[in-house]
C-alpha cells in the first residue's frame, strides 16, 4: 500500500505521484544521499537539488541544524527548486528513489532497513550534533551504498559521520569552501582528509551519478567472487603500493582491498582495475591516496561503551588488586589511528583508580602505534573538533580536556600516559610485558592465516592473565586454547597460561650464535688458522725438528687437519681423489692410515708421545716401510694444542737364512712377513680394544655430563630468549620514546622560537618570573631597564640592577600572586625617564598560577609632555591674575570717571538752573 503522505506542500498539479513502494521483503538496493548543512545552507541545498538529474535512481535526506521552535518551509522552499517530490520525515517512512526526505525541526533521524525512523535529541538544550548521528547510522544500514554531503555550514558537524561512511567504502562529498556562504563544516571535513570530491555544490549531484555509474560491483549487496576478481592486476596494485609507501599489503583481504580499489576507479570514472594500475603509474600521488584510503579507520572516543563500561568496573580493578603493592600497568593499543581509543583507555583508567580509591600508587603506560605517520601526528597533538562532546560527555569534558580556540585538548595528565609511534604490527617487533592489549576492529581488514599468526603474537606479548580487547565484530577463533572469554557479551578475552604453539617465532633472529673454539675446530682448516702465520709456522716449526728430528713431517690440529709440512712427505701422504681435503687421515697411503689413526688418537686422548715401527705403507708399484712418531704440543704457547707427525724411512725386517734351497728361503720370508703382519694386527687390536673401553667409558661419562648440560642450556636458554625479548622490547620502547621526546622537542623549539619573535616584535620590555621571584625569560627591551643577561635566568629578581626607582617592586609581585589582581604603577628611572609597571599573574595551560609577567612600558615622553603642559598652564594662569589685576584697576576708574562725570552734570544742572 502506498504511505499516505500528510506534509506533502508542493501544488497539486504539479506534484509527481508517488510510487507504490516495493516488496519490503526484497527491496531494491538503491544509493542513499545524505546531505547535511547549517541553517544558513539553504541556498547551497537548493543549488544541489536543482542540478540533480531527472530519475537518477538515488534517495536524498536532507538534514540542517534547526531551531527546535522552528516551524519550517524548508519543505516549501525546497520544492520550487527540483521536480522530486520533497516530504518532510515521519517516523517510520520508507525511502523511495528519485524522492526527497527532510529532518523536521526538534528530532534527530536514524535509518534501519531503508526506512528512517524520528528520535527525540538526547540532549536537547546542548551541543547537538544531527549530521552526524545520521551519517553514521546511513553508513551501518547501507555500507557501500552510503554517500555523504557536506554543504554550507559552521561548525565540524559531519566530519566524524563522513569517516563511518568512508570506513564502509561509501562515497564522501564536499562543496568546496570557496563557494559556500559558512566554510567551517566544508573545511573540516577536508581537513580531516575526509573528501573525496571537492567541488561546487551545483556540480556535485553530476559527480555523485558519475561516480556510481562506474562503481559496478561496489553497490552490490554480495562481496566480489574472488574468482572474478583480477588478482594479477590487485597484485601490481599492492606492488606499487608496498614500492611508494614501503607497506605490504599482500595480507589484506582481497575483497576489501578490491572494494577499496573499485572505489578509487568510480571516482576517476575507469572502467578496469588494469587502467587504475597505469593510471597509479602515471599518477604517484594517487598512490598516496590509496594508501590514506585502505587505513581509513573509523574511531572515536568510548565506542561500544559496554567495552569500557566493563574495563572500568571488572577488568582494570582486577589488574590493579593484582598488583596490590602499586607500580605500574602497561598497555598497548595497535592500530590506534588519530588517537581516539588511547585516550579512552587512560580517561577509563583514571575513572576505575578514583572508583576503587586505592592506596597505593599505580600508573598507566599505554602504547600507541599506528601504519599510518599523519594519523600518529594528530593523535601527538590531541587536538579533537567540538563534535566530540556527544561522545565523551560534558563531565569528561571538564575533567580530562581544556577547550581553546582549536577546540578540545587532551589535558597533560592524560596525555602524559600515552607514547604514539607509527609501527608495522606485521613486521616489526611487539611490545612485551603488557597487562592489557587493545587491537580492536583491525583483525577484520586481515587474511584468517595473518589472524591466525597475530593472535599467538598477542599471547606471547602479554604477561599471565593479560587481558585482550578485541572489536564487536572480531573473535579469537580457533586459538581457544590461548585465550578465555571473559563473561558478557563484549569481545575481551583473558590469556590462558598454556605454551605457544609449535612453529611460533616471536622476532626474526638478528644475531647468529657466537663460535666457541671447539666448534671453530671441529671445522677448523688451513684458512681457519690463518691467525697464526706462516712466518710464525714455519720458524717455530722448523726449529723444533732441527731440536729433535730430521725427517718430514706435518702439524696438525687436534682433528688432524694439517697446518704446515715440512720437508718431502710424498712418499707417506697423497692428495685424495675428489674435493680437495687437507686432513692427514684423508692422504694417508694405503696401509699407514690404520696405524696413523690409532696412534693419533692415543697421542691426543693420553697426551703421550707414540711410536709405531716398520709400518708396511704401499707405494706406486711397491712396499716401505716407515716408522711412525706422534707427538702432542703444549710448547710454545702458539703451538698448544697442535700434533706433530713425523714419518721415517726404516729398513726392512731382517731375514734369517736358513738351509733347505730357495723354495724355503722365500717360504721363511712369507712366514716371517705373515708373523710380523699378525703381531701388527694384534697390537692394532689390543690398541683399539683399549680405545674403545676407554671411549666407552669416556662417551659414559659424557653423556651424563651432556644431559646436565642440555638441562643447563634448556635453562640458560630460556633465560637468554627472555633477556633478548626484553631488550628487543626495551630497544623498542626507547625507539619510541625517542620519537615522542624528538617530536616534543620539535614542538617546544617551534613554539619557544614562534613566542621570542612575537615578543620581541612588540617592542615592549617583558620579565616573566617564576613563583619563588627567579627570572624565568626576559625580552631584548628589559635588558634596557633591568642589568639583565643570558646567565642571569634563575637569579631572584631582588638581586639585580634596575635603572627603575621601584623599592616595592618584590612586595607588590608577591601582593598579585596572592590576590591574583593584576597592578599597574607609574614609576621613575634614571635620566628623567618614566615607565608604566604592570604586574599580571603568569597562569599555565592547566589554569595554575605559576609566577607573573611583568611589562614595562616607556611613558618618558608622556610624561615630559604632561609637564611641559603643566608649565604652560602655570603661565597661562599668571598672565590671567595680571589681566585680572588690570581689568579690576580699569574698572575703579571706569567708576570714579562716572562717579565724577555724574557730579559734573549735577553742577552743571544747578549752572543752568
Amino acid at each position: 500500500m502506498p504511505r499516505k503522505n500528510t506534509h506533502r506542500s508542493a501544488p497539486p498539479s504539479s506534484a509527481p505521484i508517488l510510487r507504490e513502494p516495493p516488496d519490503p521483503e526484497e527491496p531494491t538496493p538503491f544509493p542513499i544521499v545524505g546531505i547535511g548543512a547549517s541553517a544558513g545552507g539553504l541556498e547551497a541545498i537548493e543549488q544541489f537539488l536543482g542540478h540533480v538529474p531527472p530519475a537518477s535512481g538515488l534517495g536524498f535526506v536532507v538534514v540542517q541544524h534547526l531551531d527546535p521552535n522552528y516551524k519550517g518551509v524548508l519543505v516549501e522552499l525546497l520544492q520550487h527548486s527540483t521536480t522530486m517530490p520533497v516530504i518532510q520525515i515521519e517516523d517510520g517512512i520508507r525511502v523511495e528513489p528519485d524522492h526527497v526526505y527532510v529532518i523536521p525541526p526538534h528530532f534527530d533521524i536514524s535509518l534501519l532497513h531503508g526506512q528512517l525512523y524520528l528520535l527525540e535529541p538526547a540532549a536537547p538544550h546542548g551541543l547537538r550534533l544531527p549530521i552526524d548521528y545520521f551519517f553514521r547510522s546511513l553508513a551501518d544500514d547501507q555500507q557501500e551504498r552510503s554517500i555523504g554531503v557536506i554543504l554550507s555550514g559552521m561548525g565540524s558537524d559531519g566530519t566524524l559521520g563522513l569517516r563511518a561512511i568512508k570506513e564502509k567504502a561509501g562515497g564522501a562529498f564536499v562543496q568546496a569552501p570557496a563557494s559556500a556562504k559558512f566554510d567551517g563544516m566544508p573545511s573540516n571535513a577536508i581537513g580531516a582528509g575526509l573528501a573525496d570530491v571537492v567541488a561546487a555544490a551545483e556540480e556535485l549531484p553530476a559527480r555523485i551519478v558519475s561516480y556510481i555509474q562506474h562503481t559496478r560491483g561496489l553497490l552490490s549487496q554480495l562481496a566480489p567472487d574472488p574468482a572474478e576478481i583480477d588478482t594479477s592486476a590487485l597484485d601490481k596494485v599492492v606492488l606499487l603500493l608496498r614500492a611508494h609507501t614501503g607497506q605490504d599489503f599482500s595480507l589484506y583481504k582481497k575483497s576489501t582491498l578490491y572494494r577499496r580499489i573499485e572505489r578509487r576507479m568510480g571516482l576517476h570514472q575507469l572502467p578496469k582495475i588494469t587502467d587504475y594500475v597505469r593510471f597509479l603509474r602515471e599518477n604517484p600521488q594517487e598512490t598516496g591516496l590509496l594508501f590514506k584510503e585502505l587505513l581509513i579507520g573509523v574511531t572515536r572516543f568510548f565506542r561500544d561503551p559496554d567495552v569500557w563500561e566493563q574495563l572500568k568496573a571488572e577488568v582494570i580493578p582486577a589488574l590493579l588488586a593484582a598488583q596490590a603493592g602499586g607500580g605500574p600497568l602497561r598497555a598497548w593499543v595497535p592500530a590506534c589511528s588519530t588517537g581516539e581509543e588511547a585516550y579512552s583507555l587512560a580517561i577509563t583508567f583514571c575513572e576505575a583508580l578514583q572508583q576503587i580509591q586505592a592506596t597505593a600508587h599505580h600508573s598507566l603506560q599505554i602504547f600507541a602505534t599506528d601504519l599510518d605517520p599523519d594519523a600518529i601526528d594528530k593523535a601527538r597533538a590531541g587536538i579533537y573538533p567540538a563534535n566530540i562532546a556527544a561522545d565523551v560527555g560534558d563531565e569528561r569534558l571538564r575533567r580530562f580536556f581544556v577547550q581553546d580556540d582549536f577546540g578540545f585538548r587532551v589535558s597533560n595528565a592524560i596525555r602524559e600516559m600515552v607514547v604514539f609511534a607509527p609501527q608495522n604490527l606485521i613486521m616489526d617487533p611487539p611490545f612485551t610485558k603488557l597487562d592489557l592489549l587493545s587491537c580492536r576492529n583491525l583483525l577484520i581488514y586481515l587474511e584468517a592465516d595473518l589472524q591466525k599468526k597475530l593472535l599467538p603474537l598477542f599471547h606471547y606479548s602479554l604477561n599471565p592473565s593479560g587481558i585482550l580487547v578485541l572489536g564487536s565484530s572480531e573473535t579469537i577463533g580457533e586459538a581457544t586454547t590461548l585465550f578465555a572469554p571473559l563473561p558478557g557479551k563484549t569481545r575481551i578475552y583473558q590469556r590462558r597460561l598454556t605454551a605457544l604453539p609449535k612453529g611460533f617465532s616471536a622476532f626474526p633472529s638478528a644475531f647468529s650464535r657466537p663460535r666457541t673454539r671447539t666448534d671453530a675446530a671441529s671445522s677448523a682448516s688451513p684458512a681457519t688458522l690463518s691467525a697464526l702465520s706462516a712466518t710464525n709456522l714455519q720458524a717455530l716449526t722448523e726449529s723444533l725438528l732441527l731440536q729433535h728430528y730430521c725427517p718430514a713431517a706435518v702439524l696438525t690440529d687436534d682433528k688432524g687437519n694439517i697446518a704446515y709440512i715440512s720437508g718431502k712427505t710424498g712418499k707417506y701422504l697423497e692428495p685424495a681423489p675428489g674435493k680437495a681435503n687437507l686432513n692427514v687421515f684423508a692422504m694417508a697411503r694405503e696401509g699407514l692410515s690404520d696405524s696413523l689413526n690409532a696412534a693419533f688418537a692415543k697421542a691426543v686422548r693420553q697426551k703421550i708421545l707414540v711410536t709405531i715401527k716398520g709400518i708396511a705403507v704401499g707405494t706406486e708399484g711397491g712396499t716401505q716401510f716407515v716408522d711412525l712418531t706422534v707427538t702432542p704440543l703444549d710448547k710454545p704457547a702458539a703451538l698448544q694444542d697442535m700434533v706433530l707427525i713425523v714419518f721415517a724411512s726404516a729398513p726392512p725386517p731382517a731375514v734369517a737364512h736358513e738351509s733347505g734351497g730357495p723354495q724355503s728361503h722365500s717360504h721363511h720370508v712369507r712366514l716371517t712377513a705373515l708373523v710380523d703382519e699378525l703381531q701388527q694386527c694384534r697390537e692394532e687390536l689390543q690398541i683399539t680394544r683399549e680405545e674403545m673401553q676407554t671411549s666407552e667409558e669416556e662417551l659414559k661419562s659424557a653423556n651424563e655430563e651432556l644431559q646436565s648440560t642440555n638441562e643447563e642450556l634448556q635453562s640458560a636458554n630460556e633465560e637468554l630468549t627472555t633477556s633478548r625479548e626484553e631488550m628487543q622490547s626495551m630497544n623498542e620502547e626507547l625507539h619510541t620514546v625517542n620519537q615522542e621526546l624528538q617530536a616534543k622537542v620539535d614542538e617546544l623549539s617551534l613554539a619557544s622560537d614562534d613566542m621570542k619573535n612575537l615578543l620581541n616584535s612588540t617592542s615592549i620590555a617583558t620579565l616573566f618570573l617564576d613563583d619563588e621571584l627567579r627570572v624565568r625569560r626576559f625580552t631584548t627591551e628589559t635588558s634596557r631597564i633591568i642589568k639583565l643577561i643570558p646567565g642571569d635566568v634563575g637569579r631572584p629578581i631582588t638581586d639585580l640592577v634596575m635603572e627603575l626607582q621601584y623599592p616595592a617592586l618584590a612586595e607588590d609581585v608577591c601582593e598579585v600572586m596572592r590576590t591574583l589582581v593584576f597592578l599597574e604603577r607609574e614609576v621613575p628611572a634614571r635620566n628623567d625617564r618614566w615607565f608604566r609597571v604592570r604586574i599580571m599573574p603568569y597562569r599555565t595551560q592547566d589554569n595554575r598560577i605559576d609566577g607573573a609577567v611583568i611589562t614595562f612600558v616607556d611613558i618618558s615622553l608622556a610624561k615630559a609632555q604632561e609637564a611641559t603642559l603643566r608649565d604652560t598652564l602655570a603661565a597661562l594662569q599668571g598672565r590671567f591674575v595680571e589681566q585680572s589685576k588690570e581689568l579690576d584697576q580699569s574698572r575703579k576708574l571706569e567708576s570714579i570717571l562716572k562717579k565724577a562725570q555724574s557730579i559734573l552734570e549735577e553742577r552743571l544742572s544747578k549752572l543752568n538752573a
